[in-house]
């Protein structure tokens, strides 16, 4: 496989917005977690394809960790880019800003990383190019990125050992 040049964090920079409307909360009147995590998983692989310009599949994420409820009537704006990349994995940064529409107040209400592998049409990995950190967090972001490779590398090996153990028999 031949690498490809590098690119910067911005190119792979994505913004998506949308209100929160009932359907999308809990008896509470705050967004589902699972709803968050699909507009997570959604923005990221929107930058990571733009970042590898190939089909890519969700490898990981890490914690999502929720900060602040997101309530009805909130619009909810998520910003993805690529912070780092491993010959074929992707590492995207996301974070969700809830913002009270009357008020104008916004909050960081999540963030969380996920890990995408580049694909081709017959399933096979493809390189992906490297990552040029411009601004502080983006330099910030990718300095810990092989820390967080690391840790995920771990976690995987926990999971793959979990699967075996337990296979698919019941509890």
């Amino acid at each position: 496989m031949t690498p490809k040049p590098a690119k910067y964090c911005k190119e792979s920079r994505t913004i998506k917005a949308s209100m929160v409307l009932p359907p999308d909360t809990n008896n509470y009147g705050t967004m589902f977690g699972g709803k968050v995590m699909y507009h997570i998983d959604d923005i990221a692989a929107i930058a990571a394809t733009r970042h590898a310009r190939t089909s890519v599949v969700t490898a990981s994420t890490d914690s999502v960790d929720f900060l602040h409820p997101i309530r009805i009537g909130h619009s909810v704006c998520l910003e993805a880019f690529v912070t780092w990349t491993n010959r074929t994995s992707v590492e995207v940064f996301v974070k969700v800003v809830a913002e009270e529409m009357m008020s104008g107040e916004r909050t960081v209400c999540a963030t969380s990383f996920v890990t995408f592998v580049s694909i081709n049409i017959n399933g096979e990995k493809q390189m992906v190019p490297g990552v040029i950190p411009e601004t502080e967090l983006e330099k910030f972001l990718f300095e810990g990125a092989p820390e967080r490779a690391k840790k995920r590398l771990e976690k995987r090996e926990i999971s793959k050992d979990l699967a075996a153990r337990f296979g698919t028999r019941s509890f």
